[in-house]
């Protein structure tokens, strides 16, 4: 029987249900269901679910925050489309003007498409202010003209537990370069992660970023998801 988003088995184990699993360009990526949830499984690393978004918006959310208050209709860049909470919440608020998000891997981009994710992401894929851009961010960021208000990364664990080896480079004095340019003056970059790294803090303000600060999302267990903030001076 094949799985909801085309080209997986569909298959089930101890209440769970593996509906596509597909080898891109840079590893496997996996959708699976869990009761009511999706979540999407990433060379074998849980990388997000349904479950919750909390995190998400907040990440969005803390990005508007930080623009100077005299911005309006700001542009926003969203790295990774994910489960689709960080486009969804962003195609809410009509406080933002251009919407784009970077996906690299197709199997995401048809799980909204024409698979199940799209019960979530829907009306914000149809909003007139998304675009949809299939690329590797790493590159995007590197080669890309466009400039934006604010650029919000969450295709990671975080700064210091990276889905792909190559991911690395985006957090690095290289990378955060490369962000910062596609920043426009007084454009905020917000990275997500799933633990505080007072490392990437200083990393930010070596790159010349400035009012960098970290927002807490509380869990139940363990250390908070965290959101990494920082500033292109004007």
């Amino acid at each position: 029987m094949r799985g909801a988003a085309g080209d997986g088995i569909l298959t089930v184990m101890n209440d769970i249900a593996t509906l596509d699993r597909r080898q891109g360009p840079h590893g496997e990526v996996v959708l699976r269901q869990r009761g009511a949830h999706y979540e999407i499984i990433a060379n074998g690393c849980f990388l997000m679910d349904t479950s919750d978004g909390r995190s998400e918006r907040l990440l969005v959310d803390a990005a508007y925050a930080t623009l100077s208050p005299g911005t309006t209709r700001p542009s926003l860049l969203i790295g990774g489309l994910g489960v689709g909470f960080s486009l969804v919440h962003a195609a809410q608020d009509p406080r933002w003007g251009q919407i784009a998000v970077v996906e690299r891997e197709q199997a995401i981009i048809d799980w909204h498409g024409t698979g199940p994710l799209g019960a979530i992401s829907g009306p914000a894929l149809s909003d007139s202010r998304t675009r949809i851009i299939q690329a590797d961010l790493v590159d995007y960021v590197r080669t890309a003209q466009e400039t934006y208000d604010a650029l919000c990364l969450d295709i990671d664990n975080g700064p210091e537990w990276t889905v792909t080896e190559g991911n690395g480079g985006l957090y690095s004095p290289a990378g955060l370069a490369h962000c910062a340019r596609r920043l426009r003056p007084g454009g905020v970059l917000a990275v997500w992660s799933a633990q505080p790294s007072p490392a990437f803090e200083q990393a930010l303000r070596n790159a010349g970023f400035t009012g960098v600060h970290t927002e807490e999302i509380r869990v139940a267990r363990g250390v908070p998801d965290v959101v990494h903030l920082g500033v292109r001076p004007a």
